[in-house]
């Protein structure tokens, strides 16, 4: 008999324009391992805070078993400034204690081991920050484990690595985890229960996402079609689940039969020879041809020897480790970059449309309202031989229509990243790129991209460290490996096994602290190429310093500001939001340069 670790009892809590839960009750048990769904905004993160003593409700209470050991990792975290990385994640323990601590060191290699172990929290970029936060968390000793959005700011292999990490942590049928994230493969991949937050409750199904997916599609079934756009968009995910990926419906609990017979009259997600037909007709036969190219800075090879022959329809993924090259190798693709050797050869056809991690598409509008910006366009949209309006098209992407008034500026991370896919699509692009597409968006919204995506007819290439949505979109991967592209035939779990063969991965490198600045040095340069190279390394680091204290500058702001006003502190969370995503892109980039001037 499973026994209970903590039960939240008829909890009520609401804020000045809204309640968020009305007499909701939930119980953790030895053993759970519990993801939560919903969209941004609907509790995710206050139900886990009330569980947590963090959030108290206005009503009901939260017991637990007496002795239980509560961890969470909150989206902002209590570091101290002041401290160092080091300090802050061993504390006094003497060196000889914790280094030879088989799980300290494991966290340590996983998470830390490009950070400088004397370097000051304050010192450290938002994603530096994050995965210390993460790691002080991991080498305590709790009974229970709450994860607000883990993956952020992880790679592939970071989310691999900390999917074994939890899987791992307890015995069989004890302990219990929490965990809120958008990385549909981390929840199938860890969790045997789901929750979905939505309308003021906290509706439980069986299994991980796969198995909720099924779940929820029976559930909206039962209830007469109410939402049948939501339905309609998850049978053709059920679809995919099913039919793209078998692995993940081989767990017990995902009820094979059912889902086969829910989504018998369901065609696949992707008619592959009429996109291609259609992607031949608007690009002719020549998109874009890497022959050979490589990027340099200095003496240091970024990429080498790049032959890709970029097809029309092509749906295409790109993997790699930060500073591996990925941002470049767009850069190759967009004309921004110049190859250093070989030779980029572009159709004359091409309309190239990118998707970047910065919003930069948004920068000359951010004063303008949403409905302003929809009626100077006049495109439409066809999916599934429907016309859609772009408001059509925005609300499809689950917009809200009281937000068409908010100024461009003003809106959530969440709400640009729809805006700025709108007009991406409706710019009418034959070949899209899309870098990090994922970020701030919860599951829903992810589906609904990821169905435009589905009927879109030209040639898509993805960058992103979101596994599910690669194997969702994209029909073949690629990955950066010490400058060169390779083909992966077998997709991501390819990828992770390469580069754990990698001596430089970090499942083979060696853990054990020094665990000081870990950058190799390049040495040799001179000239023109030098001083090009410190110059944009200058220029990233000022800017990286100017977001850094607009983050201190807008935690601050949340601290002061009325904890009763639910809308402001959005607001001012989607900005810090839209600020943390910049500074994750511009790490990247400082990554690829930095070694040159070391």
């Amino acid at each position: 008999m499973a026994v209970p670790l903590m039960v939240g009892e008829a909890l009520h809590l609401e804020y000045p324009t809204r309640v968020v839960f009305d007499s909701v009750t939930v119980g953790v048990e030895e053993g759970d391992r519990i993801g939560i769904v919903g969209r941004n905004g609907d509790g995710k993160s206050s139900l886990i805070g009330m569980l947590g003593g963090q959030v108290e409700p206005q009503a009901g209470r939260v017991t637990r078993r007496g002795g239980v050991r509560f961890g969470m990792l909150s989206q902002s975290d209590d570091l101290d400034p002041e401290a160092t990385v080091g300090h802050s994640i061993v504390g006094d323990r003497p060196e000889h204690e914790w280094a030879g601590d088989a799980k300290v060191r494991d966290v340590i290699g996983g998470l830390v081991a490009d950070v400088s172990w004397d370097a000051t929290i304050g010192s450290l970029s938002g994603g530096q920050r994050r995965r210390v936060a993460l790691a002080v968390l991991l080498i305590g000793e709790w009974d229970v484990i709450a994860l607000d959005e883990p993956t952020n700011h992880l790679d592939v292999e970071g989310i691999a690595w900390l999917a074994e990490q939890v899987k791992n942590r307890w015995a069989k049928n004890s302990g219990a985890l929490l965990v809120i994230t958008h990385d549909r493969w981390f929840l199938d991949e860890v969790c045997t229960e789901t929750w979905e937050v939505h309308d003021g409750i906290v509706e439980p199904f069986e299994g991980g996402y796969a198995a909720y997916v099924l779940q929820r599609v029976e559930r909206d079934r039962m209830a007469a079609a109410t939402e049948a756009k939501r339905q309609n968009l998850m049978r053709k995910e059920l679809a995919w689940l099913r039919r793209g990926a078998p692995a993940r419906t081989s767990k017990p609990k995902f009820r094979i039969d059912a889902a086969n017979q829910l989504i018998e009259d369901v065609p696949p997600v992707r008619n592959p020879i009429e996109l291609q037909r259609l992607a031949v007709a608007r690009l002719g036969k020549d998109v874009i041809d890497l022959e050979g190219a490589g990027a340099r800075y200095g003496d240091r090879e970024v990429l080498r020897e790049v032959t890709w022959h970029i097809a029309p329809g092509e749906r295409t993924g790109i993997l790699g480790a930060n500073g591996s090259g990925k941002s470049t190798l767009l850069g190759l693709i967009a004309g921004t970059v110049q190859p250093s050797s070989g030779r980029v050869k572009r159709g004359k056809t091409v309309r190239l449309g990118m998707l970047d991690q910065q919003f930069s598409q948004l920068a000359d509008i951010r004063d303008d309202r949403v409905r302003e910006v929809l009626a100077r366009t006049k495109t439409t949209f066809t999916i599934d031989g429907k016309d859609l309006t772009p408001a059509q098209l925005l609300e499809r992407l689950g917009f809200a229509r009281e937000h068409l008034s908010t100024r461009v500026g003003e809106l959530s991370g969440g709400q640009k990243r729809r805006l700025q896919l709108l007009l991406l699509l409706l710019s009418e692009p034959n070949l899209i790129a899309l870098d990090e597409p994922a970020n701030d968006v919860d599951a829903d919204m992810l589906a609904a991209m990821e169905d435009l995506l589905d009927s879109w007819p030209g040639t898509l290439i993805v960058v992103s460290h979101d596994r599910y949505m690669l194997e969702r979109v994209t029909d073949q991967q690629y990955a950066i490996l010490d400058g060169r592209l390779r083909h992966l035939p077998g997709g991501v779990d390819e990828y992770l096994r390469l580069r754990r063969e990698q001596p430089s991965s970090r499942t083979s490198s060696p853990v054990t602290p020094t665990i000081g600045d870990t950058r190799a040095g390049a040495s040799g340069l001179s000239g023109a190429e030098r001083r090009t190279a410190q110059k944009e390394v200058a220029s990233v680091e000022r800017r990286l310093d100017k977001l850094h204290a607009e983050v201190k500058t807008l935690h601050q702001r949340m601290a002061d500001h009325d904890q009763g006003d639910y809308e402001g502190l959005q607001k001012l969370a989607g900005s810090l939001r839209a600020v943390e995503d910049e500074t994750t892109g511009l790490e990247e980039r400082w990554l690829e340069l930095s070694d040159l001037i070391d």
